[in-house]
């Protein structure tokens, strides 16, 4: 049975689909006001294992929603409550165009690196945006339940308070929690009964874009409230997993439950799952520190996007990892053997998996998703001589489902063939693969067209694209 460590309880879980066969996930999107950095994706990578090991190990039916946040998220998010300027619009004034242009533009970036990663596209991506009668009917909820009140200068605010078990996934107390770069009295002044407080909806001034009309007047949705209100809209009142990084323990998932939970009177969520930082060069990555690395960098060095995804999986996801170019070098090494060998393993007469070496990989993915064993495993395999190079290939293609390395795909043709891709191919790939993972079938059908205009078909099969030259 699959365990993941919990962070609300702090131990490894066993992960149980409440409804049989079906497990739900709710991982945490991105906000599209800029491209998505690797450490995002790695983020990301940890619901597509999840999705991976619940439906090639466990043959459940996984249900995988992913939310877009397009408005609504702060850039001066203190961790007490939400002030400063709307990411989306703070992109938009910076890039002069419409906010909307800039996040669907983003959106369809994070699509697109997802696609290279060989990330599964989600069941739904509910955009922020899109879904703004579901808040304001949660928000209504949790006024006429007392988790939420009218302030003075007109937005609405959850009342922290009337939350007995705040803190549950983070450890903080309310008590100890303090007003941040502001003095307390400016704090209430905004029509807070209580600093911790934090606002479900924000009035708007005349000036700003992105605003809506509400019982409370023109106003936008704070960031919390978006995923409590996509999660309980597609996924129902409880659901099995939540994702997302580290860093939206407290307070976006802390706030997320609390709305929730207080919305239908028990613990929406069963188990809260969390995966750790990626360093650069033993930073953090961020845009200040100028260390950040996008999917487009990986690529302009030469190396596979995939080789990207072999590096996380050498890491536990609930521990730090630190991406140097040496070990992205590396990985893009053993990526391309790993793939030479299971080409020329597939030569050979098909025999049956190894029983031994299939128990041990089931069991270190079950064992929260261990992924540094699996590897391990597989180069224990590899270099095995005992075992028939049938049975080899056999392995590698089967595991490969999980680990999405796309292990198979120079068996049946030259292994420079991916080489040999005319000019803008490889690209216009990506761009298609991106299309069909966000359903744009018309977008889809176009870059067909195109690729076939530069000799390359492309089919289309219950594991993605392939694609033949000639």
């Amino acid at each position: 049975m699959l365990r993941l460590t919990d962070t609300r309880t702090r131990q490894q879980e066993e992960i149980r689909p409440e409804k049989g066969h079906r497990l739900r996930v709710y991982a945490c999107g991105p906000t599209v006001y800029r491209f998505q950095h690797v450490g995002n994706l790695r983020t990301f990578l940890l619901g597509d294992l999840i999705v991976r090991v619940g439906e090639t190990l466990h043959s459940w039916q996984v249900q995988l929603v992913q939310n877009i946040t397009d408005v609504g998220h702060l850039a001066d998010d203190t961790g007490i409550e939400l002030s400063g300027e709307d990411k989306m619009l703070l992109a938009a004034r910076e890039e002069n165009k419409d906010p909307f242009e800039i996040a669907r533009f983003y959106e369809a970036q994070f699509l697109e690196d997802c696609a290279a990663l060989n990330i599964k596209p989600a069941d739904v991506y509910p955009r922020a945006s899109e879904c703004i009668d579901l808040m304001l009917a949660l928000i209504q909820t949790l006024l006429d339940k007392g988790h939420a009140y009218v302030g003075t200068d007109g937005s609405v605010y959850f009342d922290a308070r009337s939350f007995p078990s705040y803190g549950a996934i983070s450890g903080n107390r309310l008590e100890d929690l303090r007003p941040g770069h502001r003095q307390a009295a400016e704090e209430l002044a905004d029509g807070k009964r209580f600093h911790a407080d934090w606002a479900l909806w924000k009035y708007a001034g005349a000036q700003r874009q992105m605003v809506w009309d509400t019982p409370w007047g023109k106003g936008f949705p704070g960031w919390h409230i978006e995923c409590s209100a996509m999660s309980l809209h597609h996924l129902g009142e409880t659901f099995d997993v939540h994702t997302g990084g580290i860093d939206l323990r407290f307070p976006h998932h802390e706030d997320e439950r609390a709305q929730s939970n207080s919305a239908v009177g028990h613990e929406v969520v069963r188990h809260w799952v969390h995966g750790e930082h990626l360093l650069a060069e033993g930073r953090k990555m961020a845009k200040s520190t100028g260390n950040v690395v996008l999917v487009r960098d990986v690529v302009d060095r030469g190396y596979d996007p995939l080789a990207l995804r072999l590096f996380f999986l050498t890491g536990r996801y609930r521990q730090q990892m630190n991406l140097t170019w040496d070990a992205l070098a590396g990985a893009d090494r053993r990526l391309r053997r790993w793939r030479s060998k299971v080409a020329e393993w597939a030569e050979s007469p098909s025999t049956a998996m190894c029983a031994d070496y299939v128990q041990r990989l089931r069991d270190a993915f079950d064992d929260d998703l261990d992924t540094p064993t699996v590897l391990v495993t597989l180069s224990e395999l590899e270099k095995d001589g005992d075992i028939p190079a049938g049975s080899k290939f056999e392995t590698f293609a089967w595991i490969d489902r999980v680990l999405g390395l796309d292990l198979v795909r120079d068996v049946g043709r030259p292994h420079d063939v991916a080489a040999d891709l005319p000019a803008g191919a490889a690209e216009l790939l990506q761009r298609r693969a991106a299309s069909r993972s966000a359903k744009d079938w018309a977008a889809a059908d176009a870059l067909r067209e195109q690729l076939a205009g530069l000799g390359v078909t492309v089919n289309d099969g219950p594991d993605g694209q392939t694609w033949t030259l000639g």
